[in-house]
């Protein structure tokens, strides 16, 4: 493509030229300019490190490191050459390496970066607190970088390039092409920038067509992210208010118990973290870091017997809370139902007395009523009753809700 200028009634052509002619650097020149103005080759996004390397065994280096408002990760790789050969290979590499980074990590870059560019005071809550307000979504809900995108930036690409790049999309990776061209223009350096792939005009469909191909990924992605809401004691909560309100009943019951004692019911539960954290502990924790990991506030506090104070973590996912509930449920006979909501996994479902018993793909097991849920276990006891089935184990405990509803769904079928 040409660019002209006119003049009067004429169309006189720009000389088009290279960026090695014109002595315009990849990382003194272009990586400067296109970090202060990411919006040309990165709409939507946010850069958090240049030349980025933090990872053993290797001396590898992003040129840009930005993240999108959906929270996912920007691999910016710059060339200067017509040809920008190798660059897919280069940014696959650099995509798996940073598919791993976590929200925390990505704080503490960023707060890297910003101190490098003239903000020496900038400290890891200011990081935090830009990062939550750029991107769109909650992150405790939706994950952090849940996908790791890639921009290519290249005076020119290779046919073979190209091929790749477009192979590479077709099966789920996400990358654009920007093509620079710089011109002369008497001296002003000009420069047209012009995505190539997707074509602007065609990104909409390809979309559409990658989303198709995609259907696989997105539902077991989706899987991850759990939005799950569960009842306990005539509560509804999500996953980290669940887990305050089954220690804080734990703790009532149990004041008269040392910690270590407390702490000892719930060795078993996966964390990366102490489940239960002494107060001044967490909250020195929380100034040190700029964010807290717990739940710190007055109603929050587990207070034991002997005056001690105690808080629990608020950092909890799909593998650990269902680790939590079957110990509740199971070890110590807690009532927690999983309300149910369209992406809830149906295992099997049996309608019986105008009742839908319903057991989930965890095992919960959930009574609904005219299409509402409702309160299952007096359902599950009455049923049990009708179908002969023992309300009490072996051990003489009352059998939990999931016991009941199995037993139940077993009988039902066999019938």
């Amino acid at each position: 493509m040409s660019i002209y200028a006119l003049e009067g009634k004429q169309l006189l052509a720009i000389k088009p030229t290279s960026f090695v002619i014109e002595s315009i650097f990849e990382r003194d020149d272009l990586q400067e300019a296109f970090k202060n103005n990411i919006d040309i080759i990165a709409p939507d996004c946010m850069v958090i490190a240049e030349e980025f390397s933090d990872w053993q065994g290797s001396r590898k280096r992003i040129d840009l490191l930005a993240i999108d408002k959906q929270a996912n990760l920007v691999v910016i790789e710059l060339k200067r050459t017509e040809t920008g050969d190798h660059m897919e290979l280069q940014a696959l590499r650099y995509a798996s390496m940073i598919s791993t980074m976590t929200f925390d990590d990505a704080i503490e870059i960023l707060q890297k970066y910003k101190q490098r560019n003239g903000y020496p005071n900038y400290s890891s809550n200011d990081a935090e607190l830009e990062i939550r307000a750029f991107i769109e979504n909650d992150i405790v809900e939706t994950g952090f970088a849940e996908d790791v995108k890639t921009i290519l930036v290249s005076q020119d690409f290779s046919a073979e390039l190209t091929t790749s790049v477009i192979w590479l999309n077709e099966r789920n990776l996400d990358i654009t092409c920007m093509k620079i061209q710089p011109y002369n223009d008497n001296g002003k350096i000009l420069i047209d920038v012009q995505q190539i792939i997707p074509l602007p005009e065609a990104e909409d469909y390809q979309i559409k067509v990658r989303r198709k191909l995609e259907e696989k990924r997105d539902i077991r992605k989706d899987s991850s992210r759990d939005y799950s809401k569960y009842r306990f004691n005539d509560m509804e909560l999500g996953k980290g208010r669940l887990a305050l309100e089954v220690f804080k009943y734990y703790f009532d019951q149990n004041r008269n118990q040392s910690i270590d004692m407390v702490m000892s019911e719930f060795n078993d539960i996966t964390h990366s973290q102490p489940i239960i954290e002494n107060l001044e502990v967490a909250q020195k924790h929380a100034r040190d870091k700029g964010r807290a990991r717990y739940f710190l506030n007055d109603d929050e506090i587990l207070r034991a017997g002997n005056g001690s104070q105690y808080v629990v973590s608020s950092q909890w996912g799909k593998a650990n809370i269902k680790e939590l509930i079957e110990l509740a449920t199971d070890t110590l006979g807690y009532e927690i139902e999983k309300i149910l909501t369209p992406d809830c996994p149906v295992k099997r479902k049996v309608s019986i007395e105008g009742y839908d018993i319903i057991q989930l793909e965890d095992l919960t097991v959930l009574v609904n009523e005219n299409g509402t849920t409702v309160n299952a276990k007096p359902v599950l006891r009455k049923l049990c009753n009708k179908l002969n089935i023992e309300l009490d184990s072996g051990s003489g405990n009352q059998k939990n809700t999931r016991s009941l509803g199995n037993e139940i769904l077993n009988a039902i079928e066999r019938s």
